[in-house]
């Protein structure tokens, strides 16, 4: 947890929703100067700043929709901070809560310097990256779709045959030749069909995000590719996410933010637990599950270091020790502009 060290004249912290905004200033010394439920508009948030403009910051806690918030404080100058929703404990922590009180709790961790920092991404990539998680989304529900057609295949005793991979379109429909009953054939057929819908969104994604992706830092893309099957999409996403590489400080901090490490929590040398295991980005951990999958298949040598490593350690210890290693591979290879060596990763 990074917490921001700040020192500014005023302080303004806004509960964020998603048609209005709570919006509290506060002077250093904790003097409330404004404290007002707000539209969500960057006009009504100026007037309310204007008094103080010369020397604000704007704090907010980072909900779903604070791009058109920070880009409007970028667009006047004035310093914004994203605040991390999971570590802000102050606002959840009290007795009562509403959205007047924790408009307040924020400003006061922005003015105490106890304001935990999240990531602001910059505008000229988010839209993208935006594109590359809908597309994963899409193809979420395509293999829901296609699990489900497995599950008829096993509702009516058929196991022996093999179905074409979800990603296939043209073998879909030999998918409900074993089916007599009218209804069961339904069932199958519009999962078949929500699938070949799917494709066409994810195609039209895919080549969206091929053309403008290259624009951006084609020489970390490039290193990114030369991992064992890591193709343009799991490239892209893991370029798109980390966004660059020096906002992490260490390789456990890359790794930690993947969720590829737990978290130790622990009091009098007792552990007390394992919450909040899920801060983080959940697609970078999905990107670092599917390298597992796709090196093996490519490179013969990852396949048996990670078969031994399965012998000594087991299924699930193992994939949580080669993820860390892929992790931190990946850090200093964006770190040092260096591409995979397999022999070094083995080793190291």
């Amino acid at each position: 947890m990074r917490l921001l060290n700040l020192d500014k004249k005023y302080y303004c912290g806004i509960d964020l929703h998603g048609k209005t905004m709570y919006t509290t200033i506060m002077d250093k010394s904790g003097t409330l100067l404004f404290h007002k439920n707000l539209p969500n508009s960057m006009s009504d948030l100026l007037d309310a700043l204007r008094p103080y403009q010369k020397d604000v910051a704007v704090g907010v806690e980072s909900t779903f929709n604070w791009y058109w918030l920070a880009d409007g404080c970028k667009r006047e100058n004035i310093p914004f901070y994203l605040g991390h929703a999971l570590y802000m404990k102050a606002v959840h922590g009290g007795k009562n809560k509403n959205d007047s009180l924790d408009s307040k709790h924020i400003t006061d961790l922005l003015r105490s310097n106890l304001f935990p920092l999240a990531y602001s991404y910059p505008p000229e990539m988010r839209a993208v990256r935006d594109l590359l998680r809908r597309r994963r989304h899409y193809v979420d529900i395509r293999s829901a779709a296609y699990r489900h057609i497995q599950m008829v295949y096993m509702q009516q005793g058929i196991v022996d045959r093999k179905l074409p991979a979800p990603n296939i379109k043209g073998k879909r429909e030999s998918m409900m030749q074993p089916f007599e009953d009218p209804n069961v054939c339904l069932a199958v057929a519009s999962d078949i069909r929500q699938m070949n819908v799917l494709d066409d969104l994810i195609n039209v994604l895919e080549s969206k995000v091929l053309d403008q992706a290259k624009k951006h830092d084609r020489t970390a893309l490039n290193l990114l590719e030369t991992i064992p099957g890591v193709g343009a999409i799991l490239a892209y996403t893991l370029l798109y996410e980390i966004h660059t590489i020096s906002r992490f400080p260490s390789p456990q901090a890359f790794s930690s933010y993947c969720r590829l490490v737990k978290p130790e929590r622990s009091s009098g040398g007792k552990t007390v637990g394992a919450g909040n295991g899920k801060i983080g980005n959940p697609h970078l951990k999905w990107a670092f599950t599917q390298i597992i999958v796709h090196a093996q298949l490519y490179s013969p040598v990852l396949k048996r270091s990670y078969e031994r490593m399965k012998q000594k350690h087991g299924l699930a210890k193992s994939k949580s020790i080669i993820g860390h290693k892929f992790a931190i591979a990946v850090y200093h290879m964006l770190k040092n502009g260096k591409a995979f060596d397999e022999n070094k990763f083995i080793g190291g």
